[in-house]
């Protein structure tokens, strides 16, 4: 009797499923193609998100965002995408310095350490991407800053990818970027920079490798000065910033990556600089650096060295000094006791040698060290010290050292998750001995410092 009652409903699911098939059979191939591509669609939007939370992790400040149309795969994001870097807040400043630093450094804004010792800014990027009926993936992008007393336009430009047959990951792009600017987090030093407008290509496959070539031009900007014009309200030329021309400094810009050596990835730079007839004739020059970068990546952190030098320049080719010869080497990395106590570090020498005029010749050498500790996925407590010193050929040499204790909430567990809200206070002593004996100051050359501060912090 009960196989009886179980007989009708057995048969009612398989007439169900006939049904089905059936159903199914009446499709035509058009509706078919257009529920399998909804459903590639699908899975290309959700495997973009899973990638773009793994990117939100990355501890690097996004001083050279990928582009849209630079995505691993070929998903487009719906509407704009705003991205950004910012930090906001108040320092009360008690002693003689409110950032501090040691006069004559060249490695970076923060050479001494950038915890509670750095100022306001931000950058604010909108991207929009578009897919071609050819299968070409391009992007535009504007992004505005404000890091001084007015907004710059800093980036307007145009880049597509999936566009040659040959090498569908090559990226081509045109007009004014954030171009070649590596930087270095804890000191904030871009050791090498040549934000301009111009063209290039990235990521092109060399058989294994990845090649980047672009040529840039500086930005012109103006130097605000007074007027007698009493008929001009303002009375000054300009307000400073950035236009929307060239002004006559160029650079050639490439590098190799991708690259193994063993166990470490290798990185390689070549750049090459020229002026136009826009620069006088004998203010001409040309410059050119090479470097380096061997890292290696494990499972407890990451190591890196870098070595740069230059000719007739420093950081950028873009600016030349004549007979100006300067390297850059420096060692950094980040190692994970477990997944609450982490450390951060860096040592760094800087030498500037100039043969036609060897009086403000130098050496820069610093250390820095962020021990760091979460309490919980929300709490954590920031302890960073830094020492530089800056040795003059002639004159003696500058000093100094910094202490930040920093305790912050954060959106979850690790220095690279970001919004931050940080409460510090820091304190230091620098002592520009040298400084003081070429200006002929007879005024105490030892600055302290005491700062308190709170600030808020995002990448996005």
């Amino acid at each position: 009797m009960k196989k009886d009652k179980m007989l009708p409903a057995s048969l009612l699911a398989v007439a169900s499923l006939c049904s089905a098939t059936v159903a199914a059979q009446e499709f035509t191939q058009e509706q078919i193609d257009a529920i399998v591509a909804k459903a590639v669609d699908k899975a290309l939007t959700e495997r973009q998100a899973k990638m773009d939370a793994a990117v939100n992790k990355q501890a690097d400040v996004i001083t050279e965002p990928q582009s849209t149309a630079q995505s691993p795969d070929l998903a487009i994001p719906f509407g704009v995408k705003f991205t950004g870097y910012a930090r906001y807040g108040a320092q009360y400043q008690s002693g003689d310095q409110k950032y501090v630093g040691v006069d004559g450094s060249y490695n970076g804004a923060s050479a001494i350490g950038r915890l509670g010792n750095e100022g306001n800014g931000g950058e604010f990027q909108l991207s929009k991407a578009f897919r071609g009926d050819n299968g070409a993936i391009w992007d535009v992008n504007v992004m505005i800053d404000h890091w001084g007393d007015e907004v710059n336009l800093k980036k307007a430009y145009a880049g597509v990818t999936n566009i040659l047959a040959s090498n569908p990951d090559a990226y081509l792009w045109a007009g004014r970027d954030f171009h070649q600017r590596p930087q270095q987090g804890i000191n904030d030093y871009f050791w090498m920079n040549h934000d301009g407008q111009g063209a290039g290509i990235k990521d092109f496959d060399l058989g294994g490798v990845k090649f980047d070539v672009a040529g840039v031009a500086a930005v012109e900007s103006c130097s605000p000065e007074v007027m007698d014009d009493e008929a001009n309200p303002s009375r000054i030329t300009c307000t400073g910033g950035s236009g929307t021309g060239d002004k006559g400094n160029y650079a050639l810009t490439s590098k190799i990556h991708g690259m193994k050596v063993g166990p470490l990835d290798l990185e390689i730079y070549a750049n090459y600089g020229f002026d136009s007839k826009a620069v006088e004739s004998e203010e001409r020059l040309k410059a050119w650096q090479g470097a380096f970068v061997l890292s290696h990546t494990g499972d407890k952190g990451v190591n890196k060295v870098i070595a740069r030098y230059s000719d007739n320049s420093d950081n950028s080719v873009y600016n030349k000094t004549n007979d100006l010869k300067t390297i850059y080497a420096s060692f950094e990395g980040n190692y994970k006791f477990t997944q609450q106590a982490q450390v951060e570090y860096l040592l760094a020498f800087h030498d500037y040698t100039n043969d036609a005029d060897d009086s403000d010749n130098r050496k820069n050498y610093g250390a820095i060290v962020r021990p760091m500790y979460w309490w919980n996925e929300v709490h954590s407590t920031w302890l960073e010290a830094g020492y530089q010193r800056v040795d003059y050929d002639m004159g003696g040499d500058n000093h100094g050292w910094k202490l930040t204790l920093s305790q912050n909430i954060s959106i979850a567990m690790g220095p690279e998750f970001r919004p931050m809200l940080r409460f510090y206070v820091t304190g230091g002593e620098v002592d520009n001995k040298r400084t003081a004996r070429v200006n002929g100051s007879d005024d105490d050359t030892q600055l302290d410092s005491f700062n308190v501060g709170a600030m808020w912090e995002a990448w996005f």
